[in-house]
């Protein structure tokens, strides 16, 4: 029998004139509407193979194998994430049936439970799973334009030392010491807490993180200096294999209540774990380090991403602003005071011609032109 029952739901079980088995839920109670998407499927698998026609793609489909190419990304969980949220509205569509007004209901309905930029970062996956399957599956030939919300610049968020100090004292060990070496690095979270002691050189004095685990997908090399020397040596001994531990595991999340709770004692406001690297960044630049050198040590893919701190890097202007100095302002006006003299009003009535007008005799001075 082509249809069967698991649970509540109707199945799905035949072979297509290609000679390929097709299994696959019906995604309904009724045996009814079961029975018109089987016929639906086995119309579609003649056409594929007597005709020629491409076969209509599901948007699960797209996802499994979107999952599969891109299991290598250091956020692949969180794509995860965002489809097991998205397949309520996009589960049992075609691709050829994702258009605009699905897209938009998607957008109004994201956009009422989370911020703009969260609702962007899913709009953005839907886009790029699309024209994959448009541009290099070739699975369908027309996609909906997504048009993402657009998205206040926001102000880079750091720490002052002593900021940095109060919040690291009132830290649990473990988080301490991560934060510590994030300060001291400007690593990313992932890369802090996935350390491995065969990363490391203490002799040397360096660090390396491999390409399959940093964002840019390039190697990063990271010299350690005497802050982040200093917190290796004093998690030395706590484990075999990973820098840093707690209760014998990798801190996988670093945003916790005791980090919560830690920034609220200290009386810090608004900050994310990933703001130690923005203040690692922050702290650079403001002391004379290059931004191209910030590129390097950051592993960041473009020049561009370190733009973003050029307005904190001011030394250099400091030393040049004074380049045009006594040029502007009082020290200007008084110079004026000093350099043109009075002309009487004698002496301008004998400017004035026979008949012209006669200046006034009180109050009256015209300084003389210093161009």
């Amino acid at each position: 029998m082509a249809l069967y029952k698991r649970g509540n739901i109707w199945w799905t079980r035949f072979t297509s004139p290609s000679g390929e088995r097709v299994q696959q839920t019906t995604g309904t109670e009724d045996k009814k509407q079961a029975q018109e998407y089987e016929d639906n499927l086995k119309s579609e698998a003649w056409r594929v193979y007597k005709l020629g026609e491409k076969p209509r793609r599901t948007w699960q489909e797209t996802v499994v194998r979107w999952l599969h190419e891109k299991a290598h990304k250091a956020d692949a969980k969180k794509d995860l994430a965002k489809f097991r949220w998205l397949d309520q509205y996009l589960g049992k569509l075609y691709l050829d049936e994702i258009n605009r007004e699905v897209v938009d209901s998607i957008k109004a309905a994201k956009a009422r439970e989370s911020s703009t930029t969260t609702t962007n970062r899913y709009l953005a996956l839907i886009r790029a799973v699309l024209r994959m399957a448009r541009d290099e599956w070739e699975w369908v030939s027309h996609i909906p334009a997504v048009k993402l919300y657009k998205e206040p610049r926001k102000r880079i968020r750091w720490l002052k030392p002593d900021e940095a100090q109060r919040l690291l004292n009132e830290l649990p060990r473990h988080l301490r010491l991560m934060a510590q070496f994030s300060l001291a690095t400007g690593l990313r979270q992932s890369n802090v807490s996935y350390l491995r002691w065969d990363q490391v050189d203490l002799e040397r004095g360096f660090a390396w993180i491999h390409p399959d685990q940093s964002k840019s997908g390039k190697a990063i090399n990271v010299p350690l200096n005497n802050d982040a020397l200093s917190v290796l040596h004093e998690v030395q001994g706590d484990d075999a294999h990973y820098c840093f531990v707690y209760q014998g595991k990798p801190v996988e999340r670093t945003s916790t209540k005791a980090w919560h709770a830690a920034l609220k004692r200290a009386g810090i406001e608004n900050f994310r774990w990933h703001d130690l690297r923005h203040t690692w960044a922050s702290w650079h630049v403001q002391r004379g380090t290059s931004l191209q050198e910030l590129q390097e040590l950051g592993g960041w893919s473009s020049y561009e991403m370190v733009l973003r701190y050029a307005h904190l890097a001011s030394h250099h202007l400091k030393r040049v602003a004074s380049n045009v100095d006594g040029t502007t302002g009082t020290n200007l006006v008084q110079s004026h005071k000093k350099k043109s003299p009075a002309i009487s009003s004698e002496a301008l009535s004998m400017m004035v011609p026979r008949g012209g007008i006669e200046p006034p005799t009180r109050g009256f001075s015209i300084p003389c032109s210093t161009d």
